[in-house]
Parts: structure tokens; C-alpha cells; sequence
């Protein structure tokens, strides 16, 4: 963790891999295998040991070329202030680490110019509310002790530091102890990766930043290092054994999460996501334990069903139309029995309620989501940090510096009169020059554009391409005897595994392209870029996931027909039916299965077994790369080479999507499968501790990033919030049977039940109708069919208009559109009225907000009050004495001086002014 002096502590690691042709090996000895550059006397010793390295032998080109922009970097960051240290280049190939250490000069002066919120002197007592809330909270304290991770960020501890930026003209206000531990780890890791964004090069094309760098293979890698090894055996304690013994275990599933701990040692753009996945899964709780008790009201009723019930009478022996041409024969509606009964359990009036208050179950979700921000925002000190987001988004990305340089030099051949006109407006147009405007950027739209349409029409073809071998594996197995009974089940399963597969590759595919498209739009900033990948990807893998189902719900079973009429796609294959008790079993089953695979494997085999075989790959190839032995290999490994070898961030984007993905599942088509918020709080559980491992023991240590909230990935979960409501509207209305029974029961029930209503909805066909060469061949139904059934709301043959659309169907029609628009109106306005009733910021943190205003107004006038007395008080003294001397030789000069009377009044008048 520290230089080689074991005092100056590395706040930044900067490596890259170098290779020498026709080195002599064994030059250099032990003791000089350590050169050390700062800007300190230690600098002069570089440079006298600087022709030993060149002695090893001539290097590369391009190797010697990046030799030399690296060295000026580097010197270009001890011009800033940074010390740095690295190991000589003594092998013919091998990995050199830069280590960077920040002094205190360079920290205060880059604290005050971030603006960096830090702790005063003052601290001050948090108020818990009136007596009963404090009661209240003791008695919750006392039962979740157990639950409560045992580190001393979480102890509830009700005292606050007054913070204020640091400023180098009033170091009197701040608490500083100890120089070399004001500023923990990930402050001067942040410091020193801000000084790293800005610092150029101008041998590497004037390129700004440590990232250009990176992107041009100067350096490999940049990275803060981790507080030492999580698993080192011992009673030392570092932040990262704490983090992985009370959190980044799955044995401790059961706690809390150290939020403050997590914050400090990640940053505060980690410890947002984690505190939004903390709730997430705790909100979760309630709607699992209301979505089984609607599970088990279905179960509860099965047998009081009146519809299942006369579908499973063999007495009411409905004669239904066949499945398909020819092969399909007469059957009966009793041997739909099984599935008639299985849609009841999740087709039932709970299911209704459910969805209602899984609509305001989202509201309530991100309205307790924006109190929690605005509570961590308040404790952690993130208020007004607009200033210092905005700085940071001014660091351009090296893509953007590579389109601007390209596009400059295309212009450099202009004629000396463009060129003498332009000088003469620089101040205007130096700065259109550097900018790309919309017709430099129109290829890249048009493409983006193109492209996302292509793959959305990609992925709409394959869901086609699915109900296609539907249908014709439908129409196979239908000619065999053997297969002919469990048709429906097996093209229901294999279908579904075959859109999960596609699901999960897709998903790969369209993250890789949404990210190239995003890198050809060549975004300026950083966060414009990632929110620019992050609406791309969300949008591709919406569609990716939810098209079958959306496919299931609402379009299958609508575009067949008739007997005598059916809709043929190809030649001579019908399309699809719902099963007789409806498409919403089905749609349960397609949204289970797709809901659970996509979590099982994404967690299993993406998040835990490629990182563990990537890991396994590097080491084989570290392993079997030539070059010498190194010395020190016997030695215990430093903690930037533990640190090298593990595998970058990439940032919070995947999990972030995962995780709206999966609320997507929970919100969407929730009528349809009421235990989704069941299956969604199991994988959360082990998810958080997931991601807790993946991030303390996997990845290198991210630089921490501040910000206030969890960006548009909030708007994204609001408008999934609200899209959910028209989505469940929709599936009750015209999915499942709730307003066909409401319709039956009270307009066309003789007793006011739903006794007849199976024989309500099904319609007769004329069998002596049916087109030549469709009848079932070698029927082997006991009896002869004249009239067979089909389920539609139909005109039956001896009507004067056969077969055209009956009464019953408007009215059922009308009232499935009015059920839609009362139910979506009636559930935003619920969901507008909670988001009234919930003030978004706590009323006991604004209240807080504005007492840490007034102290701090208070401490900062009586530390200035202090400081002026302590500076007057040796100023009086110097004055007291000094008046005692000009009396004394004003009145001893007096009467020698009368005849300059006025020269002394004024000399008095003067003093007496000053």
C-alpha cells in the first residue's frame, strides 16, 4: 500500500507491458532495480541512473515512440505536483507499474478546487422526532440487532459533523488530525484520477487524459488499489475484509447492507445502486407475501368454480370443432379439463385487486426510493454538487478528441484567405472548429437509426419464425396417434425453451451493438455516452424480452378465423388457438419460464462462471508467456499486482438493466403470474451478495464517482411504473375471461351466476359447411356430428346472418374497452395521490437541512470571530506601546515645535484615523 520507503502511501496505479529486442540482461543490480521519479531530490538520482536503461538495448518504433509519451505524461504529473515511483525496465519483456502518490499540497489544492465537502470542527446532534418516534425507533433498533451488519459506519449514531468545501484559507475550521489520514482512500484516488483526466500529452496528438492513453495501448490499465487482501489471515482489519466478512458473504443474506461502508470505500455512485437494490428487494417482500396469499385464494376456490367445473362435466358433452385439417378429429370440451382448472388459479377476481396494487405498489416503490435518495443525499453530504458534475462532464472522451483532431485536419487545406478570416474571429470560431455538429454526426445517427430499426425487425422475425414451427410441429404431431394427445403441451414447452434460448444470445448480441452504435454517435462526455448506451440497450433488450410474451397475450388466438374460414399461414397450416380455458395458462407459463431461465443462467453460468474462466485464462497465458524469472516472484505478491490480476470495472450498466428487466417481469404482466415478485425477491437475495462478492473480490477497485441520484435509470422505472398499467388493464380486459363472466353474470345469467357460461361462450358451426378436404378423415367420435362448437361469440347457422359477429361480442367488446379505460384511470389517479401524499423529501431531513444551514453560518462567524481575536490581540499590544512612545516624544518635542503646529494635529488626526 505504500512506496518503497514504507511512509508515502500509493493513492494510484498506472501499468503497462513493454518489450525490449536484443536486451543484455543482468546489468542492472538488486539495489537499483527501484527508480524512483518525484519532484523531490530523488528526481536528480533518476536521472543519473536514466542511461543504465538505455544501455539494455534499442527498443521498438512504436515501442520507443509510446517510451516516450509515457515519459512525458509522467513528467507532465510531477509538473502537477504527483510523486511517482516505478521499477526498472530490466527484463526483455514484462509488466511496469507506476505507482502515484498525491502529497498534501496537491490534495488540499485539488479539494478546494473540487470543491470536496469535508467534516469542521462542529458537530451536532440529530433530532429523531417526537417521543413516541424515538421510542418507536429504540424498539426497532432492539429487534433488528440481529440483522444489523457489525461494522462502525452502521452504528446508529446520532450525532452529525458540520461539512463544508475544503479551502486552504480556512484550514482552522477543519478537524485535521493527522495530515495523511484527513482524506481516506477513495477521496485522494479521486483526486489523483481527476489530475490523471486532465493532464495532456502532447506527443500522443495532444491527447487530454489518462483514458486517451489507455485507448491509444500507452497504458494498459489505471486503477485506485483495493485496502489490502479480504481473505488475509490475522486480526488486521482493512475496509476490504470488513465489507467482504459482513457483506460480500452468503452467509450473511440475512443483514443489512453496510451502506455508509459501501459508500466510503466504492464511492457514492455504488453505494447508490446498492442502496436502490436494498429496497428494491426489501419492497418486495410485501408483494410476495400478498402475490402467494392470491396463489392460494385460487388454489382455495378451484373446486367453488362454476365455469371449470362445467368444462370438466362429461354429462354437458360439448362437441368441439377439430384442431387442424384432415388428421384432427371431433373431441370433447370435458378432456380440457386439466388446464380449464390450472387457468383458474391465476384468472380469478384476486388477480384484479393484485394488479391494482401492484400499480401503486411501483408508485409507492420509487416515491420511498426518492426519500431514501434524498436521506443518503443529506447524510453524505451531497447536496449542491451540480458545479462539480458539470466540471466533470467537461473532460471529453478520446473518441470525441480523435473525431475532432480527423475533422480539424480534413479542414487544414483550406486557402491562406479562409484561414487569415478565421484568425481574425478565433475567439467565435476556434470553438465551432473543435465541436462536431449535426451534419458530422449524421452519418452516425442514420446508422444508429437503421440499425435499431434492423434489430428490432430481427428479433419481431424471430418471435414469427417461433409461432411458425408452433404451428407446423403442431400440425406433425397431430398426424401421429402417439403424439396426438400432449400436441399442446409439447409445442408449448419446446417453443419456450427455444425463446429463452434466443432470448439469452440476443441479449449478448444487442448489448455488444448498442454499444458500438452508441461509440459511432462519438458522445462528448462520458455520461452523455453512457446515458446514450444505456436507452439503446434497454430498448433492444425490452423488445428482445418481452415480444413473445406481449406475442402470447394479446395477439395469439386472434387472427384464427372460423370453421369453414380459418386463417392459413403458408399453405395448409392454420394458425394457432388458445387453449379452451384461455391464452392466460399459457402466457403464466411463457413468463415463468423466461422470467426463471433468464435469472438462473444470467446469474450462474454469465455472472459467476465467466469471470471465474476469464481469471483462469489470464493466469494460464501469465503462465505460459516467455521471459526470465523474476527475482522477487519468490516474495509475497504487492498489492498492485494482486490488484492487476483482477478483472476491470466496466461500470454499473449490466447490473443496473438486470435489474429493470427483471422489474419489468414483476410490473408488466403481473396479472398473469401473481408468484413473479416471489421468484424476483429469491434472486435478489442471493443477487446483492452476488454483486457484493463480485465487486470486493473480482474487480479491481472503482474510481468513486459522486453523484446524487441513479440518473435516468429512475425515468425508465417511472415510465415502466406507469406503462404497467395499461399493460395489466389490457391483459385482464382481453386476456383473461374476468369480463366475459362479469358480462354473462349480470347481463344474461337467469339467476344471477355463472351456471351456462361456458355453453354462452362457445358458438355452432355446421359441419355439412366445412370445405372440401378439411373434414376429419376416418372420424372415430361415437356418434354423427352435425353441429360442433367453436369458442367465439357468433351468429349460430340457421341465423339470417350466419356466423357474423352477435350481440353478445359488442357487448362484451364495450365492456372489456370501458374496464380498460376506468382501471387505467382509476389507478394513475390512486398512484397521483400517493405521490401527493408522500413529500419527496422527508420532513425531519428538510428540517435538518435547514438547522445545519443556521449552525453552520454560526460556526463559520465564531471561528472568524475567534481567528480576529487571536490576530488583534498581538496587535494591540505592538499598538499600546507604540502610542506610549509617540506621547512621550510629542510631548518632549512640543514646545520645540511650535512654530509647526499644524504638522502635529495632523500627525494626530492620522493616528487617531488609523
Amino acid at each position: 500500500m505504500h512506496f518503497h520507503d514504507n511512509q508515502r502511501k500509493v493513492d494510484y496505479v498506472l501499468a503497462y507491458h513493454y518489450r525490449k529486442r536484443g536486451a543484455h540482461l543482468g546489468q542492472g543490480s538488486p539495489g537499483h532495480s527501484l527508480a524512483v521519479i518525484s519532484n523531490g531530490e530523488t528526481n536528480k538520482e533518476h536521472h543519473a541512473g536514466g542511461p543504465g536503461d538505455i544501455e539494455l538495448g534499442p527498443l521498438h518504433a512504436l515501442e520507443e515512440e509510446r517510451r516516450e509519451q509515457r515519459e512525458e505524461f509522467e513528467h507532465n504529473l510531477m509538473a502537477a505536483g504527483l510523486e511517482l515511483e516505478k521499477d526498472l525496465e530490466n527484463k526483455s519483456q514484462g509488466s511496469i507499474f507506476v505507482r502515484i502518490h498525491a502529497p498534501w499540497q496537491v490534495l488540499a489544492r485539488e479539494a478546494e478546487f473540487l470543491k470536496i465537502k469535508v467534516p469542521t470542527k462542529k458537530m451536532y446532534e440529530i433530532k429523531a422526532g417526537g417521543s413516541i418516534a424515538k421510542k418507536f425507533n429504540a424498539i426497532l433498533q432492539k429487534l433488528s440487532s440481529p440483522l444489523q451488519p457489525r461494522v462502525p459506519e452502521h452504528s446508529h449514531n446520532r450525532m452529525k459533523n458540520l461539512s463544508y468545501p475544503f479551502s486552504r484559507e480556512k484550514m482552522y475550521l477543519y478537524n485535521i488530525q493527522e495530515k495523511d489520514t484527513f482524506f481516506d482512500n477513495a477521496t485522494r484516488s479521486r483526486i489523483v484520477h481527476e489530475i490523471l483526466k486532465r493532464t495532456a500529452c502532447s506527443r500522443a496528438n495532444n491527447t487530454m487524459g489518462i483514458n486517451s492513453l489507455i485507448a491509444n495501448n500507452i497504458y494498459e490499465a489505471a486503477y485506485p488499489l483495493h485496502d489490502g487482501e479480504y481473505d488475509s489471515p490475522g486480526d488486521d482489519m482493512n475496509d476490504r475484509k470488513l465489507l467482504y466478512q459482513e457483506w460480500a458473504r452468503y452467509g450473511v443474506f440475512y443483514k443489512f447492507q453496510p451502506i455508509d461502508l459501501i459508500r466510503k470505500y466504492f464511492g457514492e455512485k455504488i453505494g447508490l445502486y446498492f442502496a436502490w437494490l436494498g429496497l428494491y428487494t426489501s419492497f418486495l417482500i410485501p408483494s410476495s407475501v400478498i402475490g402467494v396469499i392470491v396463489f392460494l385464494y385460487g388454489c382455495a376456490t378451484i373446486e367453488e368454480d362454476i365455469p371449470s367445473k362445467e368444462m370438466c362435466d362429461q354429462q354437458n358433452a360439448f362437441t368441439m370443432c377439430p384442431l387442424c385439417d384432415k388428421s384432427c378429429d371431433y373431441w370433447n370440451l370435458s378432456s380440457a379439463c386439466g388446464t380449464a382448472r390450472a387457468s383458474h388459479l391465476f384468472d380469478n377476481p384476486a388477480t384484479v385487486v393484485f394488479s391494482i396494487f401492484m400499480a401503486l405498489w411501483a408508485t409507492m416503490f420509487l416515491e420511498n426510493w426518492k426519500r431514501l435518495q434524498m436521506r443518503l443525499g443529506y447524510f453524505w453530504d451531497l447536496t449542491g454538487i451540480e458545479e462539480e458534475e458539470e466540471r466533470a462532464q467537461e473532460h471529453s472522451r478520446p473518441e470525441y478528441e480523435t473525431k475532432v483532431r480527423e475533422k480539424m485536419l480534413k479542414e487544414s487545406d483550406k486557402s491562406v484567405v479562409q484561414k487569415l478570416e478565421t484568425n481574425m474571429t478565433e475567439t467565435e470560431d476556434e470553438d465551432d472548429e473543435d465541436k462536431l455538429t449535426w451534419k458530422d454526426r449524421f452519418p452516425g445517427y442514420l446508422m444508429n437509426f437503421a440499425s435499431i430499426l434492423f434489430m428490432i425487425a430481427l428479433t419481431f422475425s424471430i418471435v414469427f419464425g417461433v409461432i411458425v414451427y408452433r404451428i407446423t410441429t403442431a400440425a406433425a404431431l397431430s398426424l401421429n396417434k402417439a403424439t396426438r394427445s400432449n400436441v399442446r403441451v409439447t409445442v408449448t414447452a419446446t417453443a419456450v425453451i427455444i425463446n429463452l434460448v434466443v432470448i439469452l444470445i440476443l441479449d449478448e448480441i444487442y448489448g455488444a451493438v448498442a454499444k458500438w452504435l452508441t461509440k459511432i454517435e462519438v458522445p462528448k462526455t462520458e455520461q452523455t455516452f453512457e446515458e446514450r448506451l444505456i436507452l439503446k440497450a434497454f430498448l433492444l433488450k425490452f423488445v428482445n424480452a418481452y415480444s413473445p410474451i406481449f406475442y402470447v397475450a394479446f395477439f395469439k388466438g386472434r387472427f384464427v378465423g372460423r370453421p369453414g374460414s380459418y386463417v392459413y399461414v403458408f399453405d395448409g397450416y392454420r394458425m394457432e388457438e388458445c387453449a379452451p380455458g384461455g391464452c392466460l395458462m399459457e402466457l403464466c407459463i411463457q413468463l415463468s419460464i423466461i422470467m426463471l431461465g433468464k435469472q438462473l443462467i444470467q446469474n450462474n453460468i454469465f455472472e459467476i462462471g465467466v469471470p471465474k474462466l476469464k481469471k483462469l485464462f489470464r493466469k494460464l497465458k501469465d503462465e505460459t508467456e516467455p521471459g526470465e524469472a523474476d527475482p522477487d516472484h519468490s516474495k509475497r505478491p504487492e498489492q498492485w499486482d494482486l490488484d492487476y490480476s483482477l478483472e476491470p470495472y466496466t461500470g454499473l450498466t449490466p447490473e443496473y438493466m438486470e435489474m429493470i428487466i427483471q422489474f419489468g417481469f414483476v410490473t408488466l404482466f403481473v396479472a398473469s403470474f401473481p408468484l413473479a415478485p416471489v421468484f424476483a425477491l429469491l434472486n435478489n437475495v442471493i443477487e446483492v451478495r452476488l454483486d457484493a462478492k463480485k465487486f470486493v473480490t473480482e474487480l479491481r477497485r472503482p474510481d468513486a464517482v459522486r453523484t446524487k441520484d441513479i440518473g435516468i435509470w429512475f425515468d425508465i422505472l417511472s415510465g415502466i411504473g406507469k406503462f404497467s398499467v395499461i399493460i395489466n388493464a389490457f391483459v385482464i380486459a382481453v386476456t383473461s375471461d374476468f369480463i366475459p363472466r362479469l358480462v354473462y353474470q349480470y347481463s344474461y345469467s337467469h339467476n344471477g351466476t355463472l351456471h351456462g357460461f361456458v355453453n354462452h361462450t362457445l358458438s355452432f358451426f355446421n359441419v355439412s359447411q366445412l370445405k372440401e378436404g378439411t373434414q376429419p378423415e376416418n372420424s372415430h367420435f361415437d356418434q354423427e356430428v352435425q353441429f360442433c362448437r367453436f369458442k367465439d361469440y357468433r351468429e349460430p347457422p340457421w341465423a339470417p346472418n350466419p356466423y357474423e359477429f352477435s350481440k353478445q361480442y359488442w357487448s362484451v367488446l364495450s365492456a372489456r374497452l370501458a374496464f380498460v379505460i376506468i382501471f387505467q384511470n382509476l389507478v394513475m389517479f390512486l398512484s397521483v395521490l400517493v405521490d401527493w401524499m408522500i413529500p419527496d423529501i422527508p420532513t425531519d431531513i428538510s428540517d435538518q437541512i435547514k438547522k445545519e444551514k443556521s449552525l453552520l453560518v454560526d460556526f463559520f462567524l465564531k471561528e472568524e470571530h475567534e481567528k480576529l481575536k487571536l490576530s488583534e490581540e498581538p496587535a494591540q499590544k505592538s499598538e499600546g506601546g507604540g502610542d506610549q512612545s509617540r506621547r512621550s516624544r510629542a510631548a518632549s518635542s512640543a514646545p520645540s515645535n511650535r512654530s509647526q503646529p499644524g504638522s502635529i494635529a495632523s500627525a494626530g488626526s492620522q493616528h487617531t484615523n488609523v
